[in-house]
C-alpha cells in the first residue's frame, strides 16, 4: 500500500509508515458488515417491553352477567382480553432474549472491510501518541483542529500512547469516543466520520488481525 504520513498532536507530519494492505486495503464485504452491526445493535437491546396478562391487571371476579337469557354472548370475566383494560394476548414478557452471534472469521472480515473503507476515503489520521501535562479540553478540541478531523471522531489508542491527562481532556467532548485497541469494533468504526488512531494501536491491530 502507498505510504501514509504519521502526525503529532499539532498536526505536523513526524514520519511515514506503510499500511499492511490485508488489513486497511482489502475490497469491503458490505454483507458482513451489515451483519456485524447488526448483531452489535441487537445485543445492547434490553427486554424493558411487558404487558400484563389476564391475571396480572386488576379488575374483575364476578361475572358481568348471567350465562343465558340476555341474547348477548357469554362472558366469564371483564379481565378478558376482548375487554377494555382486559390482559394483553401474546404481548412481550420482558424474558425476550435479542441476542445474536456471527462467527469470528466473519466479523474479523467486517473489521478489516470498515478499516479498509475509512483508509480508502482518507477518514483515517495516523498520530504518533497524544499525551497532555494537564487535563485541558480546549486542548483536545484544538488538537481535533489541527488532525483536520471530522464532526464525530473515533480514537483508538494503545495504554502507552496515550496519558491519564489526554484521556480526561476528551472525555467532556460529546462528539469523541476513544477506544482502546482491543476495543475496536465494527459499529464505532461505521458510526464515526473520522478514525484518529496511535501508531502502537495501528501496529497491534495489525498484529491480530493480518
Amino acid at each position: 500500500m502507498k505510504a501514509m504520513d504519521v502526525l503529532n498532536q499539532t498536526g505536523t507530519k513526524v514520519e511515514e509508515v506503510e499500511l499492511n494492505k490485508d488489513v486497511f486495503g482489502i475490497k469491503p464485504n458490505d454483507n458482513v458488515v451489515y451483519d456485524a452491526i447488526q448483531v452489535s445493535m441487537s445485543n445492547c437491546r434490553q427486554a424493558t417491553a411487558k404487558t400484563k396478562k389476564r391475571d396480572e391487571v386488576s379488575g374483575g371476579g364476578r361475572k358481568p352477567w348471567r350465562q343465558k337469557g340476555t341474547g348477548r354472548a357469554r362472558q366469564g370475566s371483564t379481565r378478558s382480553p376482548q375487554w377494555r383494560g382486559g390482559g394483553i394476548v401474546f404481548g412481550p414478557t420482558g424474558e425476550q432474549n435479542y441476542t445474536l452471534k456471527q462467527n469470528k472469521k466473519e466479523y474479523r472480515l467486517a473489521l478489516k472491510s470498515v478499516l479498509s473503507a475509512k483508509a480508502k476515503d482518507k477518514d483515517l489520521i495516523l498520530v504518533n501518541e497524544i499525551k497532555y501535562e494537564k487535563p485541558q479540553t480546549k486542548q483536545a478540541v484544538k488538537m481535533l483542529e489541527l488532525l483536520k478531523a471530522k464532526k464525530k471522531t473515533l480514537f483508538v489508542v494503545s495504554e502507552d500512547s496515550i496519558n491519564y491527562e489526554a484521556l480526561l481532556s476528551m472525555s467532556n467532548l460529546a462528539n469523541v469516543m476513544v477506544l482502546f485497541a482491543d476495543e475496536i469494533n465494527v459499529y464505532d468504526v461505521v458510526n464515526s466520520d473520522s478514525v484518529v488512531m496511535t501508531l502502537d494501536a495501528m501496529k497491534m491491530i495489525e498484529e491480530v488481525l493480518a
